[in-house]
């Protein structure tokens, strides 16, 4: 049974969803992130930032430019999410928290790509072991997804999401070439960098990083006491000194740097989406150069 709060906020975001993206996407059976289908196509110039594994060697040779195979999507897409439900996400100090994010990726997600026999399926992570939810094409079966996630308990003390246990699972299960998109913090147990990679040999997976401000600098507010939620382990930190902001800060921007560059290192797609700004625009400014860039316009 969905309460009456949850269903009301399923409505708000589906609205928001097709109001904002739905024109973009119209006729694109390939959804939020455009795959590239299994049927040949033509072939076109490489363009940076294209797939490697879709040159054509034998245009190529024949050329001596390089050339990549376009291909035709497949009309029906199966997607799936992985949805880090850690009681990391908990935590927001702007506008929304990161599970409201996490939701908010989920319903894009979705809505846009659920429609004309599409199906979509879902793990969820964190909080013990993965729950796997079966791919379906039904409108009733996306919000009890959705459902799911925004109803997920706060309860502290659950313990680090392990993404590498919950894409294996998802690998188990998802036969069909398709869509897969995380949607994490990525403060996770280390390991799912080539858990990812192996997914992206099969499936276009994309990341959706959720954050908060608060992650990459402290504000001068003396000496505090922070506590991790997942795990329970509690810290004091003299944010009144400048070199402890400063190396707080440098710690978070050099491992924010290392999970870009593990991503794209897995052919990943990554999106950052942050409780500070709105998540819809930074959503149809990736939808929007994804697009471009798979046209070939630089």
């Amino acid at each position: 049974m969905v309460e009456p709060s949850t269903r009301e906020l399923l409505r708000r975001l589906e609205l928001e969803v097709t109001r904002r993206l739905d024109g973009l996407l119209h006729g694109d059976h390939r959804g939020l992130v455009p795959g590239h289908g299994t049927e040949l196509g033509e072939t076109r110039e490489y363009q940076p930032g294209d797939d490697v594994r879709r040159i054509d060697w034998n245009v190529t040779a024949r050329l001596s430019e390089v050339y990549i195979r376009q291909t035709i999507a497949e009309r029906e897409l199966q997607t799936w999410l992985i949805i880090d439900r850690s009681a990391r996400m908990d935590f927001g100090t702007a506008q929304r928290e990161k599970r409201d994010l996490g939701l908010a990726a989920a319903a894009a997600v979705g809505f846009l790509t659920s429609r004309d026999g599409n199906k979509l399926g879902a793990v969820l992570a964190g909080r013990g072991e993965p729950v796997v939810i079966p791919a379906r094409g039904s409108r009733k079966h996306l919000l009890r997804i959705l459902h799911d996630i925004a109803e997920t308990p706060r309860q502290d003390n659950t313990g680090v999401t392990d993404l590498a246990d919950a894409a294996g699972r998802l690998a188990s299960v998802a036969r069909r070439r398709g869509l897969v998109t995380v949607i994490s913090d990525f403060q996770v147990e280390p390991g799912w960098e080539t858990a990812l990679g192996i997914l992206a040999r099969r499936h276009d997976v994309l990341a959706v990083q959720v954050i908060d401000q608060r992650e990459f600098e402290l504000p001068n507010v003396g000496l505090i006491t922070i506590r991790d939620p997942a795990t329970g382990r509690v810290r004091e930190l003299a944010t009144h000194k400048k070199s402890v902001r400063e190396a707080f800060a440098r710690a978070a921007t050099e491992r924010q740097r290392k999970l870009s560059d593990d991503l794209r290192h897995a052919r990943v797609e990554h999106l950052v989406l942050s409780t500070d700004r709105d998540w819809l625009d930074d959503l149809v400014h990736f939808v929007a150069q994804r697009q471009l860039r798979l046209r070939g316009v630089r």
